[in-house]
């Protein structure tokens, strides 16, 4: 989700309600510890308490493949009022895992324990520390193993992508692995992929059995999925805004939290994901891709 789910957009999704907790997009973590700059602009709710406008709380995520690296930029990220660390090994793009992060490490069941443990022996116990893993790199089984180590090196709880990283984003995602990983861990799991609707959840859910679930790009494009999935399980009837009065509010929030041309680009960038799922959508973002001055693009938008 990176370049995603920034601080505008979490900002928004939390408002709408239904989110529990978020995580940040993944901080690049090499052989440095990154400037108290560097994670504010990352995870701006730290000047709130971790939290975002509608008292969500957000964990920073980190992502790297070397230990003291990572162990320095999460005990600094916690001194800096981080709620949560989350250590993400699932990432499957190609630059990211060429540089040793994310999904790469997938194949080094001992590397995701070294760096699980120290991390979690260096932060406060109050303070959780989660991990996020596929199935595996190309070898599904492998998720047993890692998940076993997570879980061993003291993880709080393991988010589980339920696709390898050669299975890249390609339906359908394998959820019946939850249950193969319950069997041989008791680590508190949360189960990830292809919970497009509240249909799909369903369908998730009498597979997986876990009480948490992450949802990434879906929110996207429904970004009120999340009250609709708690609403259908509370069975409380609600009506839901119209996808484009938040539009404007986006943009604004953007704005004012970087610039309006990033405005434009990011609230583009939205539209292009929405164009999925209705075909007004798609008539819009044609018509609003070639507007590059903000003033006529917000007004556009506000017109809606």
């Amino acid at each position: 989700m990176e370049g995603v789910t920034d601080w505008a957009m979490r900002d928004l999704l939390t408002q709408l309600g239904g989110i529990d907790q978020c995580v940040t997009e993944f901080l690049r973590v090499t052989d440095h510890l990154h400037s108290d700059e560097v994670f504010y602009k990352n995870c701006p709710e730290l000047l709130t308490g971790s939290r975002t406008r509608s008292g969500t709380p957000v964990f920073i995520q980190l992502l790297g493949g070397k230990v003291d690296p990572l162990v320095a930029n999460a005990v600094r990220a916690v001194e800096l009022g981080a709620l949560g660390v989350d250590l993400n090994f699932g990432c499957p793009a190609k630059t990211v895992n060429r540089h040793d992060g994310g999904a790469a490490l997938l194949q080094y069941t001992d590397r995701i324990y070294n760096i699980v443990s120290a991390v979690r022996k260096a932060v406060p116990l109050t303070t959780p520390v989660t991990a996020k893993i596929r199935l595996g790199f190309d070898n599904p089984n492998a998720c047993l193993e890692n998940a076993k180590a997570v879980e061993a090196a003291g993880a709080d709880w393991l988010t589980v992508h339920c696709r390898t990283k050669t299975d890249g984003y390609k339906p359908p995602a394998y959820w019946e692995w939850i249950a193969k990983i319950k069997e041989v861990s008791n680590i508190r799991l949360v189960t990830n992929g292809e919970i497009w609707s509240v249909q799909d959840f369903k369908k998730c859910h009498a597979q997986a059995q876990t009480e948490d679930y992450m949802i990434g790009r879906a929110a996207l494009r429904d970004p009120f999925l999340f009250k609709k999935i708690k609403d259908s399980l509370n069975e409380t009837p609600s009506t839901y805004d119209d996808i484009k009065v938040l539009l404007p509010r986006f943009f604004e929030s953007s704005s004012n939290y970087v610039s309006a041309p990033f405005a434009v680009a990011r609230t583009k960038g939205w539209l292009k994901q929405l164009a999925h799922t209705a075909p007004e959508f798609n008539i819009l973002f044609d018509e609003l891709k070639v507007i590059t001055k903000p003033i006529e693009f917000e007004q556009r938008i506000s017109s809606l």
